[in-house]
């Protein structure tokens, strides 16, 4: 389906093609945004309008605090006063991604960090003799010394 009509080419699918003035051949055609009704809300949707219920959801949000940090962290933005009031979905979207990311790494290392750690500690006890199950024995001879003495104490 095409149509034309003075300097433009409208084809079916909604694209529209707008010659310059005084040029000539293909290369005076150029591409066009269709146009969007005046007057209706930015939204999106990933269904038809005529497909039954329609889940709008905003094209641009407005970043708490705590997202504003994110997009700090992550490198989106160089400081407080470079972010916009307003920011695509998608945008937040992906930095919370690498946030979640980088925080994983940071556990991870920590966790690999804490390894090491525990294993230079149980070499260190080890030097000295020092073994769970000889504290083991000593707390519950400990143990017994007390409640031999709270009977004594009790017969008396």
């Amino acid at each position: 389906m095409l149509a034309a009509v003075g300097g433009s080419l409208r084809l079916g699918l909604g694209r529209i093609f707008r010659c310059a003035p005084g040029a000539h051949g293909e290369a005076a055609w150029r591409a066009l945004a269709p146009p969007r009704p005046r007057g209706l809300p930015r939204y999106c949707s990933s269904r038809a309008p005529s497909a039954g219920k329609v889940h709008r959801v905003p094209a641009e949000y407005k970043p708490s605090q705590f997202d504003k940090k994110i997009l700090l962290w992550t490198g989106r933005f160089k400081t407080m006063e470079d972010i916009p009031p307003r920011i695509p979905p998608e945008m937040i979207d992906a930095a919370r991604n690498k946030a979640r990311v980088k925080a994983c790494y940071i556990m991870i290392g920590l966790t690999i960090i804490a390894c090491f750690a525990v294993i230079a500690s149980a070499k260190r006890a080890a030097e000295r003799h020092e073994s769970l199950t000889s504290w083991n024995l000593a707390k519950k001879a400990k143990w017994r010394k007390e409640a031999a003495l709270a009977e004594q104490a009790k017969a008396k």
